[in-house]
């Protein structure tokens, strides 16, 4: 009896501290999870997407030009430029005096033409007289009416003489005129050849000029890009580290390239100078199409690893608690700070707003008011 007794008591004894035991383990396997929902990732707004009116551009890459450049040459050859009066980068006005030939030979070609005129019209003088005198002795029957014919004749011949003299005295009057070298329009010269006391050949290059400093962008397009293009579209175009200007399509080049199969669109580009613009840059230009709803996120809601983008979605909330899943989203057109989405995400997911970069997926977070 007394065997059985101490039996019973080791029983009694062995039962609770099982209870124990197993009570204690049922506590280590909480503690974790309890811990986790004590100490979240990160204490986050949430966001929903919306929809926006979303821009529609084109975006094409191309060069600044000259919207004309006007190449001015010498239009009298064989003279010595005595005078170069502007330099490259210089505004000018039309008819503003560029260069000055010597005029010395062309003065003194001029003085013998004008003797030449001169001795023309006394002989037309003296042969009207001889015809007219001609003319009244016919009827007398002093002269043949071949003579008479013959003072007619020379009548007319001087007269001829005269008109060719003073022919030639226009054209060295022109020439005069061209020792001078004008400007053919408004514009800034771009370009210089023409060197003081160089002889030029007629038709030599001296001088290029952008046509009223007016400068255009020309960007090159696909022919599926050209076909969504029509003159008087805006565009805008930003030369980097230098500046952004807009302007309107002027005009569709009405061929494409052979190899590129790309095509031109000339913008206009107004007061491009004066905002540090210079032909020869190259541009990127953005055509402005419209505009259409999108579904958009904020950029502070993306985060970007690996080279794609992603989102955190609100996948289970309890209270003020909630796991977030990592989404990887599809982005299209960007407007200000926000960004269209175009697959991954639905209207009515909760998104975090910000800090998306801290978090991995399936990270506990406390979710709190803006």
């Amino acid at each position: 009896m007394k065997y059985g007794k101490t039996i019973l008591s080791l029983s009694a004894v062995i039962l609770p501290l099982g209870l124990i035991s197993l009570a204690v383990g049922n506590s280590r396997e909480t503690a974790p999870a309890a811990a986790a929902a004590a100490n979240p990732a990160l204490s986050v707004t949430t966001v929903q997407p919306q929809w926006l009116d979303m821009p529609i551009a084109l975006t094409a890459n191309g060069s600044i030009a000259a919207w004309q450049e006007a190449v001015i040459g010498a239009e009298i050859g064989d003279l010595r430029l005595s005078a170069v009066n502007v330099q490259v980068g210089e505004a000018v006005k039309k008819g503003q005096v560029l260069a000055t030939f010597s005029d010395e030979s062309v003065l003194a070609d001029i003085a013998q033409s004008r003797g030449i005129v001169a001795e023309a019209q006394a002989n037309l003088e003296e042969a009207r007289a001889n015809a007219e005198r001609a003319r009244k002795v016919l009827e007398k029957g002093a002269l043949s009416a071949q003579q008479v014919d013959q003072y007619l004749t020379g009548a007319k011949t001087a007269e001829a003489k005269l008109q060719s003299a003073k022919a030639q005295l226009d054209a060295q009057l022109l020439r005069l005129k061209y020792t001078k070298v004008l400007a053919s329009d408004d514009g800034v010269i771009s370009s210089r050849s023409a060197t003081l006391g160089a002889v030029a050949a007629k038709g030599q290059e001296l001088f290029k000029l952008i046509r009223q400093n007016r400068l255009e962008w020309r960007g090159e397009v696909t022919a599926a890009e050209m076909t969504q293009l029509r003159p008087g579209v805006e565009a805008t175009v930003e030369v980097p580290n230098v500046g952004r200007i807009r302007g309107t399509v002027r005009f569709l080049a009405p061929t494409l390239d052979e190899q590129s199969r790309n095509g031109l669109v000339y913008v206009d580009l107004p007061n491009a100078a004066q905002n540090g613009l210079r032909a020869g840059m190259f541009g990127r230009g953005e055509f402005h199409l419209g505009s259409s709803a999108g579904l958009t996120v904020p950029q502070d809601a993306l985060s970007l690893r690996e080279g794609f983008s992603y989102v955190f979605r609100v996948a289970e909330q309890n209270g003020d608690r909630a796991k977030v899943e990592q989404v990887k989203v599809q982005l299209g057109r960007r407007a200000g700070d926000v960004l269209e989405v175009l697959a991954g995400l639905n209207p009515g997911d909760r998104l975090v707003a910000r800090g998306a970069s801290f978090l991995a997926d399936g990270d506990s977070v406390r979710v709190v008011a803006p």
